[in-house]
């Protein structure tokens, strides 16, 4: 079973002020760095950049950030086309889902995952192949 990693779950996993979610996706990155099941795409490495060094509590470094990225260049990434937006805004009108949910839907598609795993969508909800896991069963 192939997983597809949300921004979210691999901010979670870095931040140790998040508590409980820290440790459980601490816990599942883990795995899948173990298990080689771990999928991403360009748009999660962006968001992930973003979020590490502007959102956080405690932001990290500029040079930080880049090594953690650099780091996930190691798991399969797909890389976002004009075509996936096009297949993204079509998900999005026919499942009412935002715009950067379907990107993540769409590029999970295409990397073969079985599972988005994700806390911002809804959980358990099935796109095709594709269904939508929250870690941290909130």
């Amino acid at each position: 079973m192939t997983d597809f990693v949300d921004t979210n779950v691999l901010v979670y996993a870095l931040d140790e002020d998040q508590g409980e979610r820290h440790q459980k996706a601490r816990a599942l990155v883990e795995e899948l760095w173990n298990s080689g099941l771990g999928v991403l795409s360009t748009q999660v490495l962006q968001e992930l950049y973003v979020t590490l060094t502007r959102k956080l509590l405690k932001p990290m470094t500029r040079p930080r950030a880049r090594a953690v990225i650099q780091r996930y260049a190691a798991w399969p990434t797909h890389q976002i086309t004009p075509g996936d937006v096009l297949a993204a805004s079509e998900l999005e009108q026919r499942h009412t889902l935002a715009f950067w949910d379907a990107l993540i839907i769409v590029a999970a598609q295409r990397m073969g995952a079985t599972r988005v795993v994700s806390e911002g969508m809804q959980a358990d909800r099935s796109f095709g192949a594709v269904r939508v896991f929250n870690p941290f069963g909130i």
